[in-house]
C-alpha cells in the first residue's frame, strides 16, 4: 500500500509558474512508476506526465509537452511537476497516481493502469 498526498496548488496568473509535489509513504517508493493526471469540472481526467522509478523514462501529454517537467526524488519518496507558462485552461484538480512496477509503456498514460492515487490539489489560473 502507497499513501500519496499532493501539495503546491494554488492561485496563479496566467504565464505563471507552480510546483506540485507528490510525498509518499508507505511501501518504497522508488519500486513504484508515477504519474499526474489533472480533471477540470464537468470534464475527463486527462493524461498530463509520468515518470520511471529512476527518473530515467518520461511521458507527456501533448498539451504540456514544453512547459511542464516531472521529476522524483526518491530519497525523499517525493515526485514534482514544475509548470510554466501557466494558461487559465490548466486549471483543474491534479492528482498523482503510482503503480507497482518501475518501467513506463504506453498504458501508462491512461488512469486505469495506476493502482494508487492521491486526493488531488487545486490548481487555478487567472487570466
Amino acid at each position: 500500500q502507497v499513501h500519496m498526498v499532493e501539495s503546491g496548488g494554488g492561485l496563479v496568473q496566467a504565464g505563471g509558474s507552480l510546483r506540485l509535489s507528490c510525498a509518499a509513504s508507505g511501501r518504497t517508493f522508488s519500486s513504484y512508476a508515477t504519474g499526474w493526471f489533472r480533471q477540470a469540472p464537468g470534464k475527463e481526467r486527462e493524461f498530463v506526465a509520468a515518470i520511471s522509478w529512476s527518473g530515467g523514462s518520461t511521458l507527456y501529454g501533448d498539451s504540456v509537452k514544453g512547459r511542464f517537467t516531472v521529476s522524483r526524488d526518491n530519497a525523499k519518496n517525493t515526485v514534482y511537476l514544475q509548470m510554466n507558462s501557466l494558461k487559465p485552461e490548466n486549471t483543474a484538480v491534479y492528482y498523482c497516481a503510482a503503480r507497482s512496477g518501475r518501467s513506463l509503456s504506453n498504458s501508462s498514460q491512461y488512469s486505469r493502469w495506476y493502482d494508487y492515487w492521491g486526493q488531488g490539489t487545486q490548481v487555478t489560473v487567472s487570466s
